[in-house]
């Protein structure tokens, strides 16, 4: 099948992310210049961090979509019938308080935090830290690099609750404000639990398994 890219001196971001993805950009972004990137490519996901460098993240292929959507679905089913805050797909950006800017696959912010918040723009990005957050690794997701993201950015900014899926391996890491990190193995026996920041909520870890 021949490449119907166009030579790569012509390449647009959307390409080269969608061929090379994740990438990074070399030049460290302020907050404002990533802001301007995202608005001028708004079909293009990619995170920042701290220190200003910029990855533009690989197109989500079927099956992590299917999964994300399952996660969400259940989450916010959950969320409507105990939980009462809110919950952010895989889209929602967070602004977290040390300059990293970062998407989370699902995430859900209690009551408590919200009525913390003066944030009321809803072209902005979210500020109000969440609670919860998954992330759901893809094939193209180096595992270590998501586990340091797990704790340089989400345990270290103050998530109360944090999982990461692996389908690929089978395994999820638990990760708990003031708890070593748990593992679970054997998707099809085994949950994850909401424990008291999400109380009754469960994801069957089955919902996560890779089709045949």
């Amino acid at each position: 099948m021949p490449n119907t890219l166009p030579e790569q001196n012509a390449w647009t971001l959307e390409e080269l992310a969608a061929q090379y993805g994740p990438i990074e950009i070399q030049r460290p972004l302020s907050t404002q210049e990533f802001t301007q990137l995202t608005e001028r490519y708004p079909n293009l996901s990619m995170e920042r961090e701290p220190n200003g460098t910029v990855t533009l993240m690989s197109p989500v292929k079927k099956g992590s979509s299917r999964r994300e959507s399952r996660l969400a679905f259940l989450l916010c089913l959950w969320n409507e019938n105990a939980g009462h805050g809110e919950v952010y797909s895989a889209n929602g950006t967070y602004l977290l308080p040390d300059g990293a800017i970062k998407m989370p696959d699902a995430s859900w912010i209690s009551p408590e935090r919200l009525a913390e918040t003066t944030e009321d723009d809803d072209e902005a990005f979210i500020q109000t830290l969440p609670d919860f957050v998954v992330e759901i690794r893809s094939k193209s997701d180096p595992l270590k690099k998501l586990q340091q993201k797990m704790t340089d950015t989400w345990m270290a900014n103050g998530i109360r609750l944090a999982w990461l899926i692996d389908p690929y391996e089978e395994k999820a890491y638990v990760y708990k404000q003031g708890h070593d990190v748990r593992v679970v193995s054997d998707f099809v026996a085994n949950a994850l639990s909401g424990d008291d920041v999400l109380p009754g909520f469960e994801l069957p870890l089955v919902e996560m398994m890779r089709k045949p």
